[in-house]
């Protein structure tokens, strides 16, 4: 555990929130000086988070690093306990990155525009402290934190459906949050000490079927969030209402909340548990991949469709959480990484492109690629990010999962070659109906009624800097993904040893009723 002089994590955490308090009290007519003063708390915020990651943070360590603990309640061993891992750090970069770009992307909002801000702010610090925090009930404080700015971002600047998105956005959350807060306490109160450290909890004995029950109720609460279907349809609901910005938080970040959260609680803390799971992790993630991406295809809304298209994509987190090999969990966090990048980028375009066609629905659109020619050149880039083109991101993320999923010894051959090739059909689909929506969107016969009461508009430099900005990483990982595996391969080959030294036996399926042998999963494995 690597412990900074200097409290970066708090200060990352902090000062978005505390910067936010004073937006009611600047002089301001029309939302211009607060939208440039929130731009300019971001950008120090994102400016602080890499400046911390390049000076402080040690790639080589699986440890915890940039560690601080201030008491707060210490009869209950209830500290201020932040700090970051292989695990976290890449998902803060990402935090702080892709809201830096959704404040930028939320220029023309108007209405309201101090809340607005307000409320991005607040959900900057809430976001990272989520990564960060090292202490159980302070990470479901967190979790809860960030409830409240989506629930207002989408009840008040949302579509038509908002109120009835926003609700089910909650109800579905924070259902889900309860099973954190019971689950977490009974970590907590479990054995001779009450403590709420993660690592301490992380190092006490359960017996299996206590783990399985905690493990079963943080799974809910992750799979709402995730999502895992069929704790899913709260999802395309929110993204069918929401703003571009908000989009982007949604895609970007709030998704990768469950990935981290099933990585660190479920995986790190109840092996036991997580090896028993396992086989059903993987089923669900083929089942997400499958049934969300065909579903995407038949939606003739255009939000639903990416919002599918995100489900879909999230089913490989969970098979690469569960694959059980070094390559196959590097290849989930990555993943997560990619598709945040991707997810926001598709959104954020989704948005600029309804703000000029007022519709979302496919049926009304077409022949616009003449007139917004930049438009069409970014989605058409990041559509086929999203469809794993090789030199981008999405296709290294998903080979890796392939690859490590495939050459598992914790499974028996016939169970990897069933999923794999269930897998490879939502791989197979992904393609079909994202060059079909670009097609309908953007080729074909121009639709009269779109474009008669005024022209098309084509993308302006702010909007082009955005999805420049997302496609600089995506192809960059593409072509070089040690860029961002570097951050976390010793943590992720430290979790795949500790997994597989303290589970000795997970179960083989189809090719053998007997347990796998201790020797055979610690057989050397692809990287």
């Amino acid at each position: 555990m690597l412990t900074a002089n200097f409290p970066y994590l708090t200060a990352i955490i902090l000062f978005p929130i505390a910067a936010s308090l004073l937006i009611p009290i600047i002089p301001d007519k029309d939302g211009k000086t607060v939208r440039w003063y929130s731009l300019i708390v971001g950008l120090i915020d994102f400016a602080l988070i890499v400046y911390a990651f390049y000076t402080q943070y040690d790639f080589s360590s699986p440890e915890l690093q940039l560690f601080e603990r201030y008491a707060w309640v210490p009869a209950l061993d209830l500290n201020w306990s932040v700090g970051v891992d292989g695990l976290s750090m890449p998902l803060v970069i990402l935090t702080g990155f892709i809201t830096t770009l959704a404040i930028l992307a939320a220029w023309p909002v108007t209405f309201k525009p101090r809340l607005f801000y307000f409320l991005m702010l607040v959900m900057y610090g809430g976001q990272i402290a989520v990564f960060a925090v090292q202490d159980m009930l302070l990470f479901f404080l967190t979790w809860e934190l960030e409830l409240i700015p989506i629930y207002l971002l989408l009840s008040i600047w949302g579509g038509k459906k908002r109120l009835y998105a926003a609700t089910k956005f909650i109800l579905y959350t924070a259902g889900g949050s309860l099973f954190i807060l019971v689950a977490g306490l009974a970590m907590a109160f479990y054995g001779d000490t009450v403590t709420f450290d993660m690592r301490a909890l992380a190092a006490k004995s359960y017996p299996l079927v206590f783990q399985l029950w905690v493990y079963t109720g943080f799974l809910i609460a992750y799979a709402v969030k995730l999502p895992i279907i069929p704790l899913h349809t709260w999802l395309p609901d929110a993204h069918g209402e929401a703003t571009a910005p908000v989009h982007m938080l949604l895609a970007g970040i709030l998704l990768k909340m469950g990935g981290y959260a099933l990585i660190r609680m479920n995986a790190e803390m109840l092996p036991a548990a997580h090896a028993t799971v396992a086989p059903a992790l993987v089923i669900l993630g083929v089942v997400n991949i499958i049934y969300a991406a065909l579903t995407s295809f038949a939606q003739r809304n255009l939000k639903r469709k990416i919002a599918y298209s995100s489900i879909s994509h999230m089913g490989f987190v969970l098979i690469g959480i569960a694959s059980f090999t070094d390559l196959g969990l590097s290849g989930a966090v990555l993943q997560m990484v990619s598709h945040g990048l991707i997810g926001a980028s598709l959104f954020f375009l989704v948005g600029a492109t309804y703000d000029r066609t007022h519709t979302l629905m496919l049926d009304e659109m077409g022949g616009v690629g003449k007139q917004m020619p930049r438009i069409f050149s970014m989605f058409t880039a990041c559509s086929l990010a999203s469809l794993a083109l090789p030199g981008m991101s999405g296709f290294v993320a998903e080979l890796m999962v392939f690859v490590g999923f495939a050459t598992s010894d914790a499974y028996g051959m016939t169970f990897r070659i069933i999923v794999v090739g269930l897998a490879a059909i939502g791989v197979i689909l992904t393609p079909i109906y994202l060059l079909s929506m670009l097609r309908e969107i953007f080729y074909g016969p121009e639709n009269k009624e779109l474009t008669s009461h005024e022209k098309l508009v084509d993308a302006e430099p702010r909007e082009v800097f955005i999805i420049a900005s997302l496609l600089v990483p995506i192809i960059g990982i593409g072509f070089y993904p040690k860029l961002l595996t570097q951050i976390y391969d010793s943590k992720t080959v430290s979790l795949t040893a500790r997994l597989r030294a303290e589970v000795p036996t997970i179960a083989k399926l189809n090719d053998a009723p007997a347990l796998a042998s201790k020797e055979a999963l610690s057989a050397p494995e692809i990287r």
